[in-house]
């Protein structure tokens, strides 16, 4: 049967609200696990870093996605051979590159693809900005050019890079359906026009969070047609801390609770999949 698998992204529990301290990455696993997540999402860049959070996650029986953001190919071998090492349920890669010339992207992608045909997870190419695929019609025409490639969807960037408007217009929501349809993990948090990250539970900002909540249900429908009978989906939720994400108040601190947001979200996508 199909599983929906919901994580939690250890860089979100940086910082948060109301936590006096920094809790301890052991403290951060076990409170996850507590709190009815699969698995957790972390850097996946260093050894010492992955077996450190490898081995948290298996004291805790939870899964991993591991995130990399490689500024050239030369480093995708050495995190692939962690995966296999520390059993990694898939790689997300940021493409931490940008050329500028489509040719060049193509063949980046190309050889990456030959690069991780052998790995015994998968391994997905997130949508992100400041990347490789910084740009939605960018990423269309890749998308074209490589039929084998697989995304990792966070449309949060799309929406604040793009200015994604309300309502939305029928050409982008074409262009979205595009891209979801090749997407088979997500990264969530919801977005606004001009902001990355929307505070969820403001009620003005329960416009885009039925918007996202749309899209993901689009999405999980066609991973649903494209993906086998016992396959598993995953979604992290990602409500990053600042200066890169949150927003603060006049205080320095955090307009809401990251934390009690990630579990709105928890329930959001549970939810989402429950009633596809």
């Amino acid at each position: 049967m199909q599983k929906l698998l919901v994580l939690q992204s250890l860089w979100a529990m940086q910082n948060l609200r109301n936590t006096p301290i920094e809790r301890s990455l052991e403290e951060n696993v076990a409170l996850i696990r507590q709190a009815g997540f699969d698995g957790i999402s972390t850097m996946w860049h260093d050894d010492a870093t992955a077996s450190a959070s490898a081995a948290a996650a298996k004291a805790e029986g939870l899964i991993m996605e591991g995130t990399c953001l490689p500024v050239e190919l030369d480093e995708v071998p050495p995190t692939l051979e962690r995966g296999v090492r520390h059993g990694l349920h898939h790689l997300n890669l940021q493409l931490n590159m940008r050329p500028r010339g489509f040719a060049e992207a193509v063949d980046i992608l190309g050889r990456l693809e030959a690069m991780t045909r052998h790995v015994d997870f998968p391994v997905y190419v997130e949508t992100h900005r400041g990347r490789l695929t910084n740009d939605l019609l960018f990423t269309l025409d890749l998308l074209d050019a490589l039929p084998n490639l697989k995304l990792l969807g966070d449309l949060s960037h799309y929406v604040v890079a793009r200015e994604v408007e309300l309502p939305v217009s029928q050409e982008t929501e074409a262009q979205i359906s595009q891209v979801l349809d090749r997407v088979w993990a997500f990264h969530g948090r919801i977005a606004g026009s001009g902001q990355v990250q929307l505070p969820i539970s403001f009620p003005q900002h329960r416009p885009y969070v039925d918007l996202f909540a749309s899209w993901w249900a689009r999405g999980f429908a066609s991973w649903c047609r494209r993906a086998g009978a016992d396959d598993e989906l995953s979604f992290v939720c990602e409500l990053g801390p600042q200066p890169y994400y949150a927003i603060s108040g006049a205080d320095g601190r955090d307009l809401t609770d990251r934390w009690d947001e990630s579990l709105m979200l928890q329930k959001l996508v549970r939810d989402i999949w429950a009633e596809g």
